[in-house]
């Protein structure tokens, strides 16, 4: 089976990631996408809501062929996503599924060419960001029904911070979660 992982703080998830994952379904041969939460992040970020509430957040996140993996949180990983390789199961195909907002930073994380060799990756347009550099074992989604947001995390944190309803942008029950849990405040 070819799965495709996604990757990501998911803090808090909300409507862009299924969005990128129905068109990863829709515009690739991928099998399955799997949202992966980060147990860390690297370099480590303040303002990140505990893992308990990333994990419980993101399986509000609700789409046929898709699932929530816990391998990075299970094996409490530091967010460099070479460590997570050896932890992937052997019987399925990866490709690595990531913004087009990480590529100016890409050759920041942890062994990158070494991970480029061992990974496909699947680069999602992202608006105002470019679509490059694109490194070997990369390519970018591309579909003329394509459909890209600016849609993010750090947006909808902001709407909170400033007492603007998120309902419409993130999965149901969520926003519930946050208001309930008093989560980025």
């Amino acid at each position: 089976m070819k799965i495709g992982l996604f990757g990501g703080v998911f803090n808090p998830p909300h409507i862009g990631h299924i969005l990128v994952a129905q068109q990863v379904l829709d515009f690739t041969d991928l099998d399955e996408v799997w949202f992966l939460p980060s147990y860390g992040q690297h370099p480590p970020k303040p303002g990140v809501a505990p893992v308990v509430d990333r994990l419980a957040m993101t399986k509000m996140l609700r789409l046929p062929k898709t699932r929530i993996s816990t391998l990075e949180i299970d094996h409490k990983l530091n967010g460099n996503t070479i460590t997570l390789l050896p932890y992937l199961p052997k019987e399925h195909q990866f490709t690595f599924i990531m913004g087009a907002d990480w590529l100016p930073s890409f050759h920041l994380w942890g062994q990158w060419q070494e991970l480029v060799k061992r990974l496909p990756f699947l680069v999602f347009p992202r608006n105002g960001y470019v679509n490059e550099p694109l490194y070997e074992n990369m390519r970018l989604l591309a579909h003329p029904f394509l459909m890209t947001s600016n849609i993010s995390a750090t947006k909808v944190r902001e709407r909170i911070r400033n007492g603007l309803p998120i309902e419409q942008f993130v999965p149901k029950g969520v926003a519930a979660y946050i208001k309930e849990h008093g989560l980025y405040k």
